[in-house]
C-alpha cells in the first residue's frame, strides 16, 4: 500500500503522481537484501582454562576410540582363548592361530587409542592458546556408513583463513550437533604458528 504524503490518497499499486491532488508519490519500500550474520560465541583470550579431563570427554565421544576399544577388547579374548589352548599341547595348533590374532587385534586398537589421545592432546592445546577467527560451516553431514553402538558419527567440514590462506578442518564427533548449520558462520581456534591444528569454538 502506498500513501500520498500530501492528501492522504491510498494507492494499491505505485505510480508517479497522486490522482487526486498531483503530488509525487514516494517509491515503494525496496525490500532489503537478507543477510543475517548470526552472532556466534567467541572465546576469552589464551590461556583458556581447560580442565585436563576434557581431554578424555574428547575420547569418550570418538568413534575411532569407541570402535578401537571394541578391537581391544576382542584381542583379549582372543588372546586368553589362543594362550589357554596353546598349553593343552593337543589344541595348540589351534591356540597359536587365536593367540596371534588376538595379539593383532589388542596392538592395532591400542596404537588407534594411543593416536587419538594424541589427537585429543592437541586440541586440548588449540582450545587452550589458539587464537580465534571467523570461520563457516562447509559441510554437516552424518556418516550412516558406520554405526558405533547404534549411533552414526557426525563429519563437520569447516574453512577458515589465517595468515593469508584458506584452510580447512574436520570434526569427527558422535555428538549431535544441535547448534551448527551449512553455510553458517562459525568460531574458529587455531595455533598461530601452525594453523593446521584448528578446532570449532565451542568444540562440538
Amino acid at each position: 500500500m502506498i500513501t500520498c504524503p500530501w492528501c492522504g490518497t491510498n494507492y494499491a499499486a505505485f505510480q508517479p503522481n497522486c490522482k487526486n491532488c498531483g503530488g509525487q508519490l514516494p517509491l515503494p519500500d525496496q525490500p532489503k537484501p537478507v543477510h543475517p550474520e548470526l552472532e556466534i560465541e567467541m572465546p576469552p583470550p589464551p590461556p583458556r582454562s581447560i580442565a585436563d579431563s576434557y581431554g578424555w570427554k574428547l575420547m569418550r565421544t570418538d568413534g575411532w576410540v569407541v570402535a578401537s576399544i571394541v578391537f581391544v577388547l576382542l584381542g583379549g579374548i582372543f588372546g586368553v582363548t589362543g594362550i589357554v589352548l596353546t598349553i593343552g599341547i593337543v589344541t595348540a595348533f589351534v591356540g597359536i592361530p587365536f593367540a596371534l590374532l588376538g595379539m593383532l587385534f589388542f596392538g592395532g586398537g591400542a596404537a588407534i587409542i594411543y593416536w587419538r589421545y594424541q589427537e585429543a592432546q592437541k586440541t586440548l592445546k588449540v582450545l587452550r592458546q589458539g587464537e580465534a577467527t571467523r570461520g563457516q560451516i562447509i559441510s554437516l553431514e552424518q556418516n550412516y556408513n558406520v554405526a558405533i553402538n547404534g549411533r552414526h558419527p557426525w563429519v563437520i567440514l569447516y574453512q577458515f583463513e589465517a595468515g593469508g590462506r584458506k584452510l580447512g578442518g574436520k570434526i569427527t564427533t558422535l555428538n549431535t550437533p544441535f547448534n551448527l548449520q551449512r553455510g553458517q558462520p562459525a568460531c574458529v581456534l587455531y595455533l598461530p604458528g601452525a594453523p593446521t591444528y584448528n578446532t570449532l569454538y565451542p568444540h562440538p
